[in-house]
């Protein structure tokens, strides 16, 4: 039981470190206390047990084999991921309560129990993944050579750690890939530990994710051989100049990053303003909502222009219609054709009989000369996943009619002022999506959120995630929510300005276009393949490359 709740609280501390706690020390050590559970029995290997290699491993029957996947110890890791995911996740159970949709309270409750679970399940399923891939690499590579008390080698416990490294670096990349995303161990350091985050311009948050799994796992092999003493002896506290040398060294680097001149010129300079139309979910989709969004952000725009911004940035969906009735009816669009001021416009698109969530580029004249999809969709909330077998069962979590469709992942959106990086809410979350916007030839960062759903936790961990993408494409960035918190934040990841959540703001700020391509936007994340290449390559060498 002990382990357990020292599983737990270890998942838990995790959770703590992510925005809005702040508490992103805690990080360095969350993991120790699940490594050393996995790895202190094994760390006293019997030489005999080295007589069994890896053919006749998976050679044993099949209760034996799923032994490596189903234990004590991958339990452990499971609870861990559930400490840390379900922390940091629960601002999803705000969607709670849906009756503003029609949904009975208590049928509600339960969806937003269901939606939480599920997230919370699969963020603890790649912890367990890593347990499971750790021990079964314990049987290859360790115990090689022993020290005359019959322990584990410096070059084994070395090993062990860059395996670990190495395999949460893979797990994150894969898991970056599928539909449900948020909560790599990277951004427990933002928005707060700046110079940290620097890394980000290395190899995307991967960087950050291997220093912290790095750190834990140095403290963790330390602890386990003081613990393995015999008679045991507390004295070695001298070893921990290795993780906290290598800490120190890591915010070094970060600190020499972070305070790079960034050169911006006046003549890159773009005056952005900022609408923040604070339209409560309950009310966005219905008579009252739609009208306070017109007059909201067509005042709003008007104020704006009076300020001789340079393009105007709303939110997502900020006026919930199609842009084709925008332009036939809406008093908004008439304010564009009069101020002459492009606008970004959070609105609705086509694209057969599917709907689009979009943002419109539209200059001065009042032309589209250009449109961003949005490419990650929310599962359940905007599109109903295996939807030919399970839609007659599972409506969408979406007043709206019709079925949202996504965007190409190769689009690119012009702006009357350059060329921006786009992304529409849940898109923070991938890195790839910015990175590849960069690489094309993308000046400056626009992203437009909702984040009416949810608690006040949400749009302080969205702006962490925008916080890193910033960074990590050496990019200004500008922010329009429905809610709260819009933004403007500079390259280095500072926030320059901040709205406060749940009130109508207009802001007026300067970013500016940058054509700086950093190590990550050009390479891509090199490093997870890198440590995987290497963890493998030593695995295979210490075994004299004989597996079969």
């Amino acid at each position: 039981m002990i382990k357990v709740v020292i599983a737990l609280l270890g998942g838990i501390l995790m959770g703590l470190s992510v925005a809005p706690g702040g508490a992103f020390y805690g990080a360095w050590i969350a993991l120790v206390p699940l490594w050393v559970l996995l790895f202190y029995p094994q760390t006293e290997i019997k030489k005999n047990s080295l007589k069994v290699n890896f053919q006749t491993r998976w050679k044993r029957n099949l209760v034996d084999n799923l032994k490596l996947f189903f234990n004590q110890k991958t339990l452990l890791a499971f609870l861990w991921g559930v400490g840390y995911h379900g922390l940091a996740l629960f601002w999803i159970t705000g969607i709670h309560p849906m009756t503003w949709m029609g949904v009975p309270w208590l049928a509600s409750l339960a969806i937003a129990i269901a939606c939480w679970s599920l997230i919370t399940f699969w963020g603890a399923v790649l912890v367990w993944t890593w347990a499971v891939g750790m021990s079964f690499f314990e049987t290859l590579s360790m115990g090689k050579q022993f020290n005359d008390k019959n322990q584990l080698t410096g070059v084994d416990r070395g090993l062990r750690i860059l395996l670990g490294v190495a395999l949460w670096c893979a797990l994150e990349t894969l898991w970056s890939h599928g539909p449900l995303w948020w909560s790599a161990i990277a951004y427990t350091q933002s928005p707060h530990n700046l110079i940290l985050l620097q890394l980000g311009q290395l190899s995307g948050f991967a960087t950050v994710t291997a220093a912290i799994v790095g750190v834990n796992g140095m403290i963790a092999e330390i602890i386990l051989v003081m613990m393995l003493k015999k008679p045991r002896r507390w004295v070695s506290f001298r070893l921990f100049l290795m993780p906290l040398s290598f800490l120190f060294s890591l915010h070094l680097l970060g600190f020499y990053l972070y305070n790079r001149l960034l050169n911006d010129l006046p003549s890159q300079a773009i005056s952005m303003g900022i609408i923040q139309g604070n339209i409560p979910n309950e009310i966005k989709l219905y008579p009252q909502g739609l009208a306070k969004a017109i007059e909201g952000y067509t005042d709003g725009y008007q104020k704006l222009a009076e300020s001789k911004v340079d393009l105007v940035l709303t939110p997502e969906g900020a006026l919930p219609f199609y842009w084709k009735d925008i332009v036939s009816y809406s008093p908004f669009y008439q304010a564009v054709l009069k101020e002459k001021i492009p606008v970004l416009l959070g609105a609705f698109g086509h694209s057969n009989a599917d709907i689009t969530n979009s943002l419109f580029a539209i200059d001065a004249e009042g032309k589209q000369i250009s449109r961003f999809d949005k490419v990650k969709l929310v599962p359940l909330g905007e599109y109903i996943p295996f939807r030919s077998i399970i839609g007659g069962v599972i409506k969408r979590l979406s007043p709206l009619e019709g079925q949202f469709t996504p965007g190409n992942p190769q689009q690119i959106l012009m702006t009357p002022v350059g060329q921006a990086i786009a992304a529409i809410c849940y898109e923070s979350a991938f890195g790839e999506t910015f990175r590849y916007q960069a690489l094309q030839g993308g000046e400056f960062i626009v992203t437009a959120a909702n984040n009416a759903h949810y608690s006040h936790a949400m749009p302080a961990q969205h702006h962490a995630q925008d916080v890193m993408r910033a960074i990590e494409t050496d990019r200004w960035l500008a922010r329009a929510t429905n809610t709260g918190y819009s933004a403007i934040i500079n390259p280095q990841g500072r926030t320059i300005w901040l709205s406060k959540l749940n009130e109508y703001a207009l802001h007026s700020g300067k970013i500016y276009r940058r054509q700086t391509k950093t190590l990550y936007v050009q390479w891509g994340d090199w490093l997870t393949p890198s440590l995987c290449l290497i963890a493998v390559g030593t695995v295979l060498w210490r075994n004299n490359f004989r597996l079969m």
